[in-house]
């Protein structure tokens, strides 16, 4: 394995750890909540990397209070997951409230993340998601109330959210007031708009200013793609950890160099495509140990891009890993492979996943921007509709 020179020469521990209530977080890492990836299977592929805080993909809240199917298949834990933590999504207190306490009593849940960021149009075009928080009065009521319900479990409630639907709509310095001033015990901010959605570059000032306004914990989110970004964006900003998201994508080794940075250690590991292979052979199992073989490898396949990104392998060894369907298959794949090659390190620093461009506009309720208060008497259920994961 190839050990690089971190470019952060640090002799003691660059942060202290995250505290959100009783939840302590030595590394303040938290790996973001993505759709279709951070399953038990992949967070336990992290967690054994270095320290942090791993959350399950994201659910609604009516799913869960309607026993959905597919929400309840995915609040999964392996037996090492010592600190359950739930991204909720929902757009009703009363229902957030309830679901909250579903998760606490039923499933031990210890921390519970709510979702004010999602930037899809099918979720913003009925006031859920990054468009919520422009109606302040029902973001203070699902927050209220979901503090509520988790504290009679003694859980802390954290919340994430964009800088505002675009630049002319900004909301995120108010949603950090209104957050401290509901009980929630920090607040992560992506230093995008919802109008940008996954394109640019993430606004780290505005993560800054954040910081500068609220007393609570300040999280930061968006382009860190190496471990170093994660010290960069704590020395730039002030924030008292990080979140992870596209940045880990075929790389769960990036939380064990994550580890290191914050600790104050100089260097850092590179694995060889023998070591990946190594990596996409445990991930395999261990996706399997949550259905059956067949549907874990169909959900491996998505990941194979981002494992071999960067390294010589053959267009068509690499489609043929995308239809892998039994592991006999995947063992004589990855033994097609040189396991000797090192990593390539052209892609140290390179942006991970989706990127896209930004929207024309976002798609939002009919008279939403008329007034920032009011939310609380609409019906905003078909936010939910769908949406259980992402």
């Amino acid at each position: 394995m190839a050990v690089l020179t971190a470019e952060h020469d640090a002799t003691h521990r660059v942060a202290p750890p995250l505290r959100l209530g009783d939840v302590v977080v030595d590394t303040p890492v938290v790996l973001a909540p993505m759709a279709g990836i951070t399953n038990a299977a992949y967070r336990q592929l992290c967690r054994e990397q270095g320290a942090g805080l791993y959350v399950c993909e994201m659910i609604t809240s009516r799913g869960l209070i309607e026993r959905d199917s597919k929400t309840m298949s995915m609040l999964q834990f392996d037996p090492g997951e010592t600190i359950r933590s739930v991204q909720l999504y929902g757009v009703d207190p009363a229902t957030m409230a309830e679901a909250t306490d579903i998760l606490c009593s039923e499933f031990g849940v210890a921390h519970v993340d709510l979702n004010f960021g999602c930037p899809v149009p099918k979720v913003t075009r009925k006031g859920g998601g990054a468009a919520l928080p422009w109606k302040r009065d029902l973001l203070a009521a699902i927050l209220r109330a979901t503090v509520r319900a988790a504290a009679r479990h003694g859980v802390p409630v954290t919340c994430k959210t964009r800088k505002g639907i675009d630049q002319q709509h900004l909301t995120f310095l108010d949603a950090g007031r209104i957050a401290e001033d509901s009980g929630v015990a920090a607040i992560a901010l992506h230093g995008r708009t919802a109008r940008q959605s996954y394109s640019g570059t993430a606004d780290w000032d505005a993560i800054a200013e954040l910081k500068q306004h609220v007393s609570i914990p300040v999280l930061g989110n968006g382009d860190i793609w190496e471990a170093s970004d994660a010290l960069s964006m704590v020395e730039q900003t002030g924030v008292d950890g990080v979140v992870v998201g596209r940045g880990c994508l075929g790389r769960p080794w990036l939380f064990r160099d994550l580890a290191d940075a914050f600790a104050g250690r100089t260097s850092r590991a590179l694995p060889s495509l023998g070591e990946v292979t190594a990596t996409v052979r445990r991930h395999a199992e261990l996706l399997i140990g949550l259905s059956n073989e067949l549907r874990g490898l169909m959900d491996l396949r998505k990941h194979m891009g981002w494992y071999f990104k960067g390294f010589p392998v053959g267009g068509d060894l690499r489609r043929t890993l995308a239809t892998v369907a039994s592991l006999a298959e995947l063992d004589d794949l990855l033994g097609q492979l040189d396991p000797t090659v090192p990593f390539p390190e052209t892609e140290l620093g390179s942006p991970r996943g989706r990127q896209g461009s930004p929207k024309g506009k976002v798609v939002l309720p009919e008279g939403w921007l008329d007034s920032e208060t009011g939310g609380c008497g609409l019906d905003l259920a078909d936010a939910e509709i769908g949406i259980s994961g992402g």
